[in-house]
């Protein structure tokens, strides 16, 4: 699939991660790139920031330019967003949401091309983690083979059901949040308990991460043997085990009820939305 530019609709906080991620990677080149936004100054400024960089006018004019379009807008945003490009897509182009919420299906009913689903992470702006993808039922090998490539510059490209979109996004591209919550917390009840400097106990626990990571990255252990290993019979790493495993045990069966719970909600309103608009 030949591609001279392509399009990302949004340059909110993702949109702009993905942006500067494949600029980065020299996946993209700035003369490559269209962007528009809602609010054209925020579009402008990342212009500013990447020269060759160019800023549409309207997204109806950027998706007539940009055969290849990424939608990096919420949810609710998409019935406007359709209603301004539809009338200017064609067959060739292709439409690649990031958001898990919009059903591909309802997607498709809507425009007359190919369409696509890649959820990021916030560690693609590392040029490291996942993106999950999941295609329509019009994307040929050409289409597929270029998303995996454009994506694999940035990430680990992972295709996902739709069955299992929901868990995959909460562990890929919500875990960074949680996980740092969860750390935030080990530093501030070292400080309140002990006294460390919150400094200290940052610059530690945030090294400690890096280093684990590091180990599973290079496959010396995996998450279990870790814990094995460091958790000795009788140690100090066991005592400290006993209280996080009567708090955490069913901790993210509750977390995975909520984002679930969250995502069937986001899902009902898109299709009440996209739906009405057609009858």
């Amino acid at each position: 699939m030949e591609m001279d530019r392509i399009g990302f609709i949004g340059t909110g906080s993702m949109g702009t991660i993905l942006i500067e991620a494949l600029l980065s990677s020299k996946a993209l080149s700035p003369g490559q790139i269209m962007i528009g936004n809602r609010t054209p100054a925020k579009a402008e400024r990342l212009a500013e920031l990447y020269p060759g960089l160019v800023v549409a006018p309207s997204n109806a004019e950027l998706a007539e330019a940009a055969k290849v379009l990424l939608l990096c807008v919420k949810p609710l945003e998409y019935k406007v967003l359709l209603e301004q490009i539809t009338p200017v897509l064609t067959p060739e182009h292709l439409l690649i949401t990031i958001t898990s919420p919009i059903k591909l299906s309802l997607l498709e009913e809507r425009v007359p091309c190919a369409v696509a689903r890649v959820v990021p992470s916030i560690t693609n702006a590392a040029r490291s983690g996942i993106s999950l993808c999941e295609f329509g039922s019009r994307i040929d090998e050409a289409q597929k083979q270029y998303i995996l490539k454009l994506f694999s510059s940035i990430s680990h490209p992972t295709m996902v059901s739709e069955a299992f979109l929901r868990v995959t996004s909460d562990i890929t591209s919500c875990g960074p949040a949680f996980l740092s919550y969860i750390l935030q917390q080990m530093i501030q009840e070292a400080v309140n308990e002990t006294g460390i400097s919150e400094d200290a106990a940052t610059y530690l626990t945030t090294q400690m991460f890096i280093g684990m990571a590091d180990l599973l990255k290079e496959d010396i252990f995996t998450l279990p043997s870790l814990q094995q290993r460091v958790c000795v019979p009788g140690g100090i790493t066991g005592e400290g085990l006993i209280p996080l495993k009567e708090g955490i045990s069913g901790l993210f069966t509750e977390v995975y009820r909520r984002t679930h719970a969250k995502f069937a909600e986001d899902q009902e309103l898109v299709e009440q939305r996209l739906t009405n608009h057609q009858r």
